[in-house]
């Protein structure tokens, strides 16, 4: 682990037997999923979507809540997972490589996948509403937990020192010291996680698989059906709505937990600009907020204080109590968990040898395809967020007022604007690859802007005036001061903009639309294909094949791009 301009980077960079053991218990998984799936009734009818206005509040409200679950369970998920891998060595060698191979997943391929086996099982509205959230929490669990892990592993020592000397147990030190340090990077990518939850959103609420119509009601399936319609009026409506909850969640949410966040800042000095809220700063000067805090708040925190204090206690005697050890009792399920997922791995091997010979070199210029167009979207997305991250970043008061602004139009899903694209797009030549890599940029180039704004905004103040009082300009300063520093989170938005390029591939290259299949060659389409088609063997295949590609594109560029950065551009 090495710590360069702020950022905090563990670095491994080539495949290793735990990602060759955890891909093939995902692919066994995968299989026993899909033969799970083969099950389903052959046919689901889907809502009946009006497109009058009065119905898009109670749209509107069935989504937010299904936002609002999954990102429940990411938050969750995020801060027990990320704590056991950070607290326990054991455990952090299990869920690091195993977190590194899920967040490669093609959510969207997984998605027929979850759907189809929840109907085999469970009642089909309960069903359909369970695979929309999974696939949420999908888009959203995996940047938030890093980030936890992360600000536990960064502590600073003389912190943890102090814990042990005030003699704090495992939940007065989570509560006043390791959840107060990752508190701003958890709020930023929690902001970062309900923006990117949006565009899967509107999918998991559209898709339908040949009979079965999965669709949900909710503003996903408002605006989609508005733009086969071709109801501009409704379109309108609807993306009101949704800029409207966007807004309404920056400014009643996200905004008053970043002003109350700037309190567990660590700096020596007070901020030039820090982070002010309208509704903070009025339930700061409201009576009612002290009741609040000394009513109940703090009442309620002192028994849980106590309770928890007691249960640490049991605890840490428990070993010397029990003769059994953790790991035996563990033993027998997890026998049975590999015996079940070894019989799987089998029979999708089986599945896989099943494909026509024509597979394997159409699967190899899908793949190549797909990552011309990810790499030209990559491309434009560099060419402007960069100049425009340091410009905002590094004006600290400009980024105050210019920062809601881009989280609001982030906000926007690249799916509910992509019907009015290709209504102007596919008009023209080559018109349905244009819009599949403006799709891809629309999804993925603001995780490269706040990245580079996070970036520059670290930047520390003194080399800054020392780049002024040197008279160093233009492009040796770039070079010497500010490529330099940014770099490592630069890697990092490349990273995460990759892997939700990848993902829109399977939206972007295969779109039905007004009535008509526009398709091209690529993975993604193979995908959407298979998944229309309900040929199981092709998706598994297409699916390995890409998670496949991502896994060892992070491996063999990003993380070696990261060990590059630590050793020739880390700040001691």
């Amino acid at each position: 682990m090495r710590r360069f301009f702020g950022a905090f980077i563990p670095i491994r960079v080539a495949l290793t037997g735990a990602d060759a053991v955890i891909l093939l218990l995902l692919s066994a998984f995968l299989f026993l999923a899909m033969t799970l799936a083969v099950r389903a009734p052959a046919t689901i009818s889907g809502p009946t979507i009006r497109l009058t206005p009065e119905v898009l509040p109670y749209y509107a409200a069935r989504s937010l809540l299904r936002m609002m679950a999954a990102y429940a369970l990411s938050l969750l998920f995020s801060l027990g997972v990320g704590y056991l891998a950070a607290t326990s060595r054991l455990a952090g060698r299990v869920i690091l490589p195993l977190l590194d191979v899920l967040q490669s997943v093609p959510i969207l391929s997984f998605l027929p996948v979850v759907a189809l086996s929840l109907t085999a099982v469970l009642p089909e509205d309960t069903a359909v509403e369970l695979a929309s959230i999974v696939l949420i929490f999908t888009s959203q669990v995996w940047n938030m937990t890093f980030s936890f892990y992360q600000s536990m592993i960064t502590i600073p020592e003389d912190l943890r020192e102090a814990a042990r000397i005030f003699r704090l147990h495992p939940w007065l030190r989570l509560r006043h010291l390791e959840l107060p340090h990752a508190a701003i990077p958890l709020i930023w990518n929690s902001m970062m996680s309900w923006a990117g939850g949006w565009f899967f959103l509107m999918a998991a609420e559209t898709f339908t698989v040949g009979a079965r119509d999965f669709r949900l009601a909710g503003l996903g399936t408002y605006l989609q059906m508005a733009a086969e319609a071709g109801d501009l009026g409704a379109q309108a409506w609807g993306l009101g709505v949704l800029i409207g909850i966007i807004v309404g969640m920056d400014q009643l949410v996200w905004r008053p937990l970043l002003a109350w966040a700037d309190k567990f800042r660590l700096e020596l000095v007070e901020s030039d600009e820090a982070p002010g809220s309208w509704l903070y700063d009025l339930w700061q000067r409201a009576t009612l907020s002290a009741w609040v805090v000394e009513r109940i708040w703090d009442p309620l925190m002192e028994q849980v204080d106590r309770m928890m204090g007691v249960l640490s206690e049991r605890l840490a005697a428990r070993p010397a109590t029990n003769p059994i050890p953790g790991w035996l009792l563990g033993l027998p399920l997890g026998v049975g968990a590999l015996l079940g997922l070894g019989y799987g791995l089998g029979l999708a091997i089986r599945w896989l040898a099943a494909l026509p010979p024509g597979a394997l070199p159409l699967l190899a210029l899908a793949t190549l395809a797909s990552m011309g167009r990810v790499m030209a979207a990559q491309a434009i997305a560099l060419a402007w967020t960069v100049p425009l991250g340091v410009w905002i970043g590094m004006n600290r008061a400009l980024a105050p007022r210019v920062q809601p602004l881009i989280q609001v139009v982030a906000s926007i899903p690249a799916t509910a604007l992509f019907p009015v694209v290709l209504m102007v797009l596919l008009r023209l030549p080559a018109g349905l690859e244009a819009a599949a890599v403006l799709l891809m940029l629309m999804g993925t180039q603001w995780y490269l802007l706040f990245n580079v704004i996070a970036g520059a905004s670290a930047i520390p103040r003194d080399l800054i005036f020392t780049t002024e009082i040197l008279g160093v300009r233009g492009w040796q300063r770039w070079r010497v001061l500010i490529l330099p520093a940014i770099f490592p989170y630069l890697i990092t938005g490349l990273i995460t903009a990759s892997g939700g390029a990848w993902n829109a591939t399977i939206v972007a290259e295969y779109v039905e639309f007004a009535g008509r299949t526009h398709t091209t060659l690529g993975l993604g389409a193979l995908i959407a294909q298979a998944t229309g088609r309900g040929d199981y063997p092709m998706l598994l295949a297409a699916t390995l094949v890409m998670i496949l590609v991502v896994v060892a594109i992070n491996r063999l560029l990003w993380r070696r791009l990261y060990a590059m950065a630590a050793e020739r551009f880390r700040l001691e």
